[in-house]
């Protein structure tokens, strides 16, 4: 009967199999033992551990910051070198084959300037070997096919002979020196030393996952895009400050403005001019010639000590013009979507223009700037002609952007607003909650939505604002999502009650100024709450984590990145230099490999030059641990997922082969 009962199984199964996709298998295995092999091969990766992933948030530009943690890995790679040499090697040269693996050409060129002939020739030597017994310690964990394709092509067939134990070599260290003199006699030294070690940063930072706002604040944010757009295994989860730049992308209006604002707030303006390539004369000879006679003090610039003062004055202009811009577009966005419920943020039409005051929620302030050139007290928010000419150009240049275009379309391939992966739930900001803790019911359109359905209905028009090409109503609606997302309260990305720019450019007073936080911050601190989050996303409440952003963590103040006893973690640590006295340090590294989490904060980076020549480093201390009862596999994770259903279509493909349902191509 077992017997019977097996065959009937198999039977049921087999009607149920999609034939096309055997077939199409079968291509790829055309005999039993190609797909045998093919088996055994992946249970075995099974059994391997699993992948170290990395996490990061609130980048903001600072690229130097955040390319530096990538190429030490976060000090992991600080810790190979320990785990390879131990007391055998002094801490000065542990030190100086660091930072040859950080930036190994620029540290090579620093040596042929100290050191030459038969010196030279010996550093090459000691380092070649060094390199390959840390490339060794950090390949150990991984597939020798996962390591081949880590390989840079030029070198792969001698990386892989070096570190492969090659029992037939009797005397290794004589053969490895025979390839390492021929690497130097016909002068590959040098390539050879960078192909080593950006193998050895790629295999210590297997996944990243960017968990929100790349762009805003800092100087380089299309130079991390740039970055990030040759690695391998990253994603991202959207943060209101991507969101806002991939709606400038888009054309709208006023997500162009926030986006220039912003830039000349933190006097950035050479990110949209040189990084992209964004031609902002316009905007400058407008500015200059409205704003002539006015001083924009309101509209100060982050500018460092020793700045031309006429630029600062004219970024000051163009700060306020766009600014003023702003918040017309934002009110037009407002009107033409009251399902938004944003109208208390429509302030222009409640200014007194004569008395130079302004009236919001019943009370009257005194304006700190009181002189609109370009404001109609009877349609405040109607574009003046110039304005009107002015958007026009801009929005034409951001739409035709191609570096603009291909980061944004990089992260709508690579992004979502959130991801779950390896019983980690990852978003930017917060799940809008009620005062009780449970799901804020927010509309959208004509229907009302709260915790993953919410996310998912704005992801859903954001790639409407982008992609649409035939439904122009999703298409405009999805743009102003995009906005929404920017800037609304019950944006989860957001999640304060209002943005308050206006006020903190108009108002001297900091209680009208204040943003307060959804009552999520406060609330998950409780255990019931974060479960409730974790359910309503399909997580095992007892195994997952909330990772997050967004929020700078005030450890200046004793605050802890770490929540709910563990279970959600915050790990905004202030790479944006605007946050570090809040924060007191320059950045969190959220590390999860086969052993467990560890969140590891940042010392700040004080430049290439000074890690070349001195060998310094940014200091990096563990803040907390969590180790995992027995050491993860990759047959625990989201890819073990996918290779165990590989693994069962090999298995019904064999079935097919066995049966004669499908003929081998022998």
């Amino acid at each position: 009967m077992i017997c019977d009962k097996k065959k009937e199984d198999i039977s049921r199964r087999m009607e149920s199999l999609n034939f096309k996709y055997l077939e199409s298998l079968a291509t790829q295995y055309p005999t039993i033992a190609s797909a045998s092999t093919e088996i055994i091969n992946l249970e075995a990766m099974l059994n391997l551990p699993k992948e170290t992933e990395h996490f990061v948030s609130d980048l903001h530009g600072e690229y130097e910051q955040f390319l530096h943690i990538l190429r030490n890995g976060s000090g992991a790679i600080r810790n190979k070198i320990e785990d390879a040499f131990g007391n055998t090697l002094s801490t000065r040269d542990k030190k100086s084959l660091a930072a040859l693996i950080y930036y190994p050409e620029e540290k090579v060129e620093r040596m042929k300037l100290e050191l030459s002939g038969e010196d030279l020739t010996d550093w090459y030597k000691v380092s070649l070997h060094r390199l390959i017994m840390v490339c060794k310690e950090s390949s150990a964990k991984y597939t020798r096919s996962k390591v081949r394709k880590s390989f840079p092509a030029d070198f792969a067939y001698i990386l892989e002979e070096l570190l492969s134990e090659n029992n037939r070599v009797v005397q290794k260290e004589e053969y490895y020196n025979e390839i390492f003199d021929t690497i130097i006699r016909i002068n590959r030294a040098k390539e050879f030393i960078v192909a080593i070690s950006q193998t050895i940063q790629t295999l210590v930072v297997t996944r990243l996952h960017v968990i929100g706002d790349v762009f805003d604040r800092g100087p380089g944010p299309h130079i991390i895009m740039d970055h990030l757009m040759t690695m391998d295994s990253v994603d991202f989860q959207w943060g209101n400050h991507d969101v806002v730049w991939m709606g400038a992308a888009s054309g709208h209006e006023a997500c162009i403005a926030n986006v220039i604002r912003l830039s000349a707030r933190y006097n950035n303006l050479d990110v949209l001019e040189d990084g992209y390539g964004i031609n902002l004369v316009p905007l400058a000879g407008f500015a200059i010639k409205t704003y002539a006679d006015d001083s924009c003090d309101c509209f100060d610039v982050h500018s460092d000590e020793g700045a031309n003062p006429s630029e600062v004055e004219i970024n000051k202009k163009m700060h306020k013009a766009i600014a003023i811009i702003q918040f017309k577009l934002e009110g037009q966005v407002i009107a033409r979507r009251p399902e938004f419920n944003m109208d208390s943020r429509r302030l222009l039409h409640k200014i007194d223009f004569e008395k130079g005051t302004i009236e919001i929620e019943g009370k009257t302030y005194e304006l700190l700037d009181t002189s609109f050139p370009t404001i109609d007290p009877a349609d405040p928010y109607r574009l003046s002609p110039e304005e009107e000419e002015l958007m026009r150009g801009l929005r034409l240049k951001f739409r035709n952007c191609d570096k603009l275009q291909k980061h944004v379309r990089f992260l709508f391939n690579k992004g979502s607003l959130y991801l779950k992966y390896n019983s980690n739930l990852l978003y930017h900001g917060c799940i809008p909650l009620d005062e009780t803790g449970h799901f804020r019911k927010v509309w959208i359109g004509d229907k009302q939505y709260e915790g993953k359905a919410l996310y998912d209905v704005l992801e859903y028009y954001a790639r409407k604002g982008y992609y649409e090409q035939e439904n122009e109503e999703e298409h405009a609606y999805g743009k102003d999502i995009m906005w929404y997302i920017w800037s609304n309260e019950n944006s989860p990305v957001y999640g304060k009650e209002k943005m308050a720019t206006f006020e903190r450019y108009f108002i001297d007073d900091k209680a009208i100024q204040e943003e307060k936080k959804d009552y999520y911050y406060k609330l998950i601190e409780q255990d019931e709450v974060a479960n409730r989050i974790l359910e309503n996303f399909g997580m095992d409440t007892e195994t997952s984590h909330i990772i997050s952003g967004h929020m700078p963590v005030k450890t200046v103040q004793g605050e802890s990145p770490v929540k709910c006893n563990g279970k959600v973690m915050i790990i905004d640590g202030g790479f944006s230099r605007a946050y570090r006295k809040t924060t007191g340090i320059a950045g969190y590294t959220l590390i999860y490999n086969s052993y467990g989490l560890r969140l590891v904060s940042h010392g700040t980076f004080t430049s290439t030059e000074d890690v070349i020549e001195n060998e310094s480093d940014v200091y990096s201390d563990t803040v907390i641990t969590e180790y995992s009862r027995q050491r993860e596999r990759i047959r625990d994770t989201e890819n073990g997922n996918k290779i165990k259903e590989k693994i069962q279509d090999l298995e019904d493909l064999l079935h097919a082969y066995r049966s004669g349902l499908i003929l081998e191509q022998a």
